[in-house]
C-alpha cells in the first residue's frame, strides 16, 4: 500500500480566523485529473484511503485524488471561535484549495460523503460565484437537500462528547457502537478506518481521544428543526444549480437520506444517477468493493 504525502495550505479570515487546511494528496503531483474527496461531519480525510488508491490504480497513475481534513478535524488547525465550524467556513476553504490546484488541473470530480457532499452543493451549486474550477462529476454519498430530523438528534447525542480510550483497539469497539449503520466491515476493515479517527491523550501513556475539537458540535447543537426546515430550501436551490454530472449513491437502510428524497434528486436539477446498497444505512464508507467499483466506474468511465 502506497502513503499520501501531507500537505497544509493556508485558509481563512473573518469569522473562522487564520488557520491552515491540512491535506492528503494520492498520486502523481503532475496528474492532470484531480478528484476532490470531503469527509463527513466528525470524520478525516483518510477515510478515503481505499477509494484513493482504487482511483490512482485503476487510472494507471493519471488521477491525483485530494483528501482535505476539514478544519477542526485531523491534522489541520482547530478554530477559537466555535460558531465558524459551518459550512460556509468549509466552502471558502475548498475555493482556495481550488484555487491552490488550478494550476496543475486539467479536470476536476468531486466526491461528496454527508457533509462533504454539502460543501460540495455550497460551492457549486452557486452559478452567480466565479470558481477557479468546474466540476465535471459529482459524488453524493448519502446526502441531499433534505435531510431528516430524527438523524440530526441521532448524531447530536454523540457528537462533541470528550472520551478517552485505553487502545485504539478499545476506541475502534467503541466507535463500532455508534456506527454500526456504517454497513458490514471486516475487523481489520474497521480498524484502519478507526486508526486516523484517534489521537494520543499528551502525558496519558497509551490513551487516545478522537481527532476533532469538540467544539464542533456547538453550533450543531444550536441547530433547530425551524432552522433546519428553513435551510432545506436554500439547499434544493444549490442543488438545482449543480451542472455535473452526478452520482447520488445511498445506504438503502439511511436515516439521514430518504428514499423519497433520493428520487426527487433523480428528477430536478442534475437528475443525479441513484444508486442503493443493501444492509448499509449512513453513510456508506466506500471501502467496500462493489462501493468502491460504483464510484470508480463513474468517475473514470
Amino acid at each position: 500500500m502506497f502513503q499520501p504525502k501531507l500537505n497544509y495550505l493556508p485558509c481563512g479570515g473573518g469569522l473562522a480566523g487564520h488557520h491552515r487546511m491540512a491535506y492528503w494528496e494520492w498520486g502523481p503531483p503532475e496528474a492532470g485529473h484531480v478528484v476532490v474527496c470531503v469527509h463527513g461531519l466528525s470524520r478525516q480525510g483518510r477515510d478515503f484511503d481505499v477509494l484513493a488508491q482504487a482511483l490512482v490504480v485503476s487510472s494507471g497513475g493519471k488521477t491525483r485524488v485530494i483528501c482535505p481534513d476539514v478544519v477542526g478535524r485531523g491534522k489541520s488547525d482547530w478554530l477559537s471561535e466555535p460558531m465558524a465550524y459551518q459550512v460556509p467556513t468549509y466552502a471558502a476553504d475548498m475555493l482556495a484549495l481550488l484555487s491552490h490546484l488550478t494550476p496543475t488541473t486539467q479536470t476536476l470530480d468531486w466526491v461528496g460523503t454527508s457533509m462533504g457532499g454539502l460543501i460540495g452543493l455550497a460551492v457549486f451549486g452557486q452559478t452567480q460565484v466565479p470558481l477557479p474550477l468546474l466540476v465535471r462529476k459529482l459524488v453524493l454519498n448519502d446526502v441531499g437537500p433534505s435531510i431528516q430530523w430524527q438523524a440530526l438528534l441521532r448524531i447530536g447525542a454523540y457528537l462533541g462528547r470528550v472520551v478517552h480510550f485505553d487502545s485504539l483497539q478499545h476506541a475502534a469497539d467503541a466507535m463500532w457502537g455508534m456506527s454500526s449503520s456504517f454497513g458490514p466491515h471486516t475487523a481489520a476493515q474497521w480498524l484502519e478506518l478507526s486508526r486516523f479517527m484517534v489521537k494520543p491523550v499528551m502525558d496519558r501513556g497509551d490513551k487516545v481521544t478522537l481527532h476533532y475539537d469538540p467544539a464542533i458540535a456547538v453550533p450543531f447543537a444550536a441547530m433547530t428543526q425551524e432552522s433546519a426546515a428553513q435551510g432545506e430550501a436554500t439547499l434544493w436551490q444549490l442543488y438545482d444549480g449543480i451542472q455535473a454530472e452526478t452520482l447520488l449513491v445511498r445506504g438503502a437502510q439511511s436515516d439521514l437520506l430518504s428514499h423519497q428524497t433520493a428520487l426527487h434528486m433523480t428528477q430536478r436539477g442534475p437528475r443525479a444517477r441513484l444508486i442503493e446498497f443493501d444492509g448499509v444505512g449512513h453513510a456508506p464508507t466506500l471501502v467496500a468493493v462493489d462501493q468502491v467499483e460504483a464510484v470508480t466506474g463513474f468517475l473514470l468511465g
